[in-house]
């Protein structure tokens, strides 16, 4: 289930990784480490009331997902 909080971290074509809100013509934020752009992603998610975090690899597909709390988690499951 998506929301208006959810962020996609992905590769920039220029290096670094993006934080980017589905729809959005504009990164939310760039860092040079996927590390760095997942952090911000989910502080990003976290001060908007909770979400998803979309986690994509180098080639562009989905690897991981996060949820932020108070987000809609749809397992029991931590990841």
């Amino acid at each position: 289930m998506a929301n208006d909080n959810d962020r996609h971290v992905v590769p920039n074509a220029n290096g670094g990784w993006d934080v980017v809100k589905p729809g959005s013509d504009r990164a939310s934020a760039h860092r040079d480490t996927q590390a760095e752009a997942i952090d911000r992603a989910k502080e990003i998610v976290g001060n908007a009331g909770g979400g998803e975090v979309n986690i994509h690899g180098r080639n562009g597909q989905i690897r991981e997902k996060d949820t932020v709390d108070p987000g809609n988690d749809p397992r029991n499951i931590p990841g």
